[in-house]
């Protein structure tokens, strides 16, 4: 008992943060240039969330399901599955996050955005751009070698990120059921990272726990408004009679 209380969650991990880091180089290597098409298709994104249309939500979610499901397959099981056998477990995941978004935005077409409609919309794009364009950075600024740099699209952590920023943006009532996978991600990664002793490792947590946070601040004020609304709309309906 007391053999395994000595024990620490870095004695668990399966490889070291260099090797993990390297991976990303090895990984950027082989993909390129798609990593200048992943970003070009941000800024499609981008584009497409101020411009309201019938076709909005299709042309975002689709976007986003194929970084998804490049992530699974290019990433995850192509290059992380060799130092991690938990790996094809994660791309299972990954693969549902982008059916789940293709089946509600744009099979179902149950999705538009208006990132400008309140400060939570507004919020929710400046983390879509941080993971678009700030994310990158974070290799460099870190000391680590910026061709281990992790871009949205083609690796998991900005992926998710942007998917977030952008359920923010949701028009009307916020899908909880494509928000679930994003942040359990943001969990394991964190522990990953905070187990590597990776100094940005409170980054995925903490967006996290802000992201949920203002969803359940808008779910509650809408239905603090509605309930508001059918108050005053008995008591209309009592000063008419």
């Amino acid at each position: 008992m007391v053999d395994w209380l000595s024990y620490t969650p870095s004695d668990f991990l399966l490889f070291s943060a260099r090797t993990y880091y390297r991976l990303f180089e090895l990984y950027n290597r082989a993909i390129w240039p798609a990593q200048i098409l992943a970003l070009l298709l941000g800024l499609v994104i981008l584009w497409r969330l101020h411009r309201a249309g019938a076709r909005q939500g299709s042309v975002v979610t689709v976007i986003l399901a194929a970084g998804w499901l490049w992530t699974a397959w290019g990433y995850l099981l192509g290059h992380y599955d060799t130092i991690n056998w938990a790996a094809r477990y994660f791309a299972s995941g990954f693969v549902i996050e982008a059916l789940l978004l293709i089946w509600t935005g744009s099979l179902r077409s149950r999705l538009s955005f208006q990132p400008d409609r309140d400060w939570i919309g507004r919020t929710g794009m400046g983390l879509f751009l941080f993971a678009l364009v700030g994310q990158p950075l974070i290799a460099p600024l870190v000391g680590r070698d910026w061709k281990q740099a992790e871009i949205f699209g083609v690796t998991p952590d900005p992926t998710v990120l942007a998917t977030l920023g952008i359920l923010l943006t949701v028009d009307k009532r916020l899908p909880w059921g494509l928000m679930i996978i994003p942040l359990i991600w943001c969990a394991l990664s964190g522990a990953t990272l905070w187990t590597m002793g990776s100094p940005d490792a409170w980054l995925m947590p903490v967006a996290a726990l802000g992201t949920l946070g203002l969803a359940i601040y808008r779910m509650l004020s809408a239905r603090g408004q509605g309930r508001l609304r059918e108050s005053e709309g008995r008591a209309r309906q009592r000063s008419t009679r």
